[in-house]
C-alpha cells in the first residue's frame, strides 16, 4: 500500500511546470523594480543637473534623450487650446523682459501659435509640436516643454501689446549717467586747465616760489585735461551708440510688419483669407523686445 504523503510523478512535473513558467515572471518583474530604482536615480540627478525655473535653450541642447524621457512625463503633459494659451502668455511675457525678439499670434482657426520675427519664425500646434526656423525656432521650442507641464507656473498677467511704435522708440537711455560724467568730465577739465595755468604763472614768477615744482604742476594739469577728454569721448561714443541701437530696433519692428501689417515673406500663411489677413475668430497678440 503507497504511503499517503507520496505525490505521483504526475504531480512532480506538474510543479515543476509551474515553477519554470513563474521564473520569466519573477525575472520581469525584478527587472522591472530595476527599472523604476534607475529611472528615479535618473530623475533625481537631472533635477539636480537643470534648473527648470530658468530652463534655456542651451539647457535643451544639453540634455540627452533619456534625461529628457524622465524629466518630462508624456503622460501628464498640457496639450491642446491650454497648452496654446499658456505658451502665448508665457511667450507674451519674455517678449516684454527682452528675453525674445518677436512678434506673437495665437490663431483660432487653425488653432496655432505664431511667433515671428526678421530672422526666423516657429509654429507651435495643440500637440505640442512645433516647426519653424531660425532664432524664435531655438527660442520657442524650450518655452513649450515647460508650459508642457503642469509644475510650471505661467505669468497671468501679461502686457497686451507691448510693441512700441517704430517712431515712438527713443533714441538713448541712460541720459542721467551720461550727465553725470560730464559734470566729471567738466570738473576735471577745470581742474587740469587750473593746474596749467598755475605752471605757466609760476614759470613768469607771478605766483609761487623758489620751492615750486613747475614740472609736477604740468604733469598733474596735463593728466587732469586727458581723463577729462576720455570721459567726453566716452559720452559722446554711448550718445552715438545708443542712437545706432534705436535705429536698428525700428528697423527691425518695421521688418516685422508693425507699421503696413504684413508678415516678412518666409512666415507661412496659417488661415484662410475673409477679407483680411487673419480670420475673424483669430486672437493676434504682438509683442517684441
Amino acid at each position: 500500500m503507497a504511503d499517503s504523503d507520496s505525490t505521483s510523478p504526475e504531480a512532480d512535473a506538474d510543479a515543476d511546470s509551474d515553477a519554470d513558467r513563474s521564473r520569466p515572471a519573477r525575472a520581469a518583474s525584478e527587472r522591472a523594480e530595476m527599472d523604476e530604482v534607475d529611472t528615479e536615480a535618473l530623475r533625481k540627478q537631472v533635477e539636480e543637473k537643470y534648473d527648470f525655473d530658468d530652463f534655456g535653450p542651451a539647457d535643451m541642447a544639453e540634455m540627452t534623450a533619456e534625461e529628457w524621457d524622465v524629466a518630462f512625463d508624456e503622460d501628464s503633459w498640457i496639450t491642446g487650446d491650454e497648452l496654446l494659451d499658456r505658451v502665448t502668455r508665457d511667450l507674451r511675457n519674455r517678449v516684454s523682459t527682452r528675453d525674445v525678439f518677436a512678434r506673437i499670434e495665437r490663431h483660432q482657426t487653425p488653432p496655432r501659435v505664431l511667433a515671428y520675427s526678421d530672422e526666423g519664425y516657429a509654429i507651435v500646434y495643440p500637440d505640442g509640436s512645433v516647426e519653424g526656423e531660425g532664432t524664435v525656432l531655438r527660442d520657442v521650442k524650450p518655452t513649450v516643454a515647460l508650459c508642457s507641464m503642469d509644475s510650471y507656473d505661467v505669468p497671468e498677467s501679461v502686457p497686451d501689446n507691448p510693441l512700441p511704435e517704430p517712431e515712438a522708440v527713443p533714441e538713448g537711455g541712460g541720459e542721467l549717467g551720461n550727465r553725470m560724467l560730464q559734470v566729471i568730465a567738466g570738473a576735471q577739465l577745470l581742474a587740469g586747465l587750473g593746474l596749467l595755468a598755475g605752471g605757466v604763472l609760476a614759470i613768469a614768477g607771478v605766483v609761487g616760489g623758489p620751492g615750486a615744482n613747475i614740472v609736477a604742476l604740468f604733469v598733474a594739469g596735463l593728466a587732469f585735461v586727458g581723463i577729462a577728454l576720455v570721459l567726453f569721448f566716452t559720452v559722446a561714443n554711448a550718445r552715438l551708440s545708443d542712437k545706432f541701437r534705436a535705429e536698428e530696433y525700428r528697423d527691425r519692428l518695421r521688418a516685422v510688419g508693425l507699421e503696413d501689417g504684413e508678415r516678412p515673406d518666409f512666415v507661412p500663411e496659417l488661415a484662410p483669407k475673409n477679407g483680411g489677413e487673419n480670420s475673424e475668430n483669430d486672437e493676434t497678440d504682438e509683442a517684441a523686445a
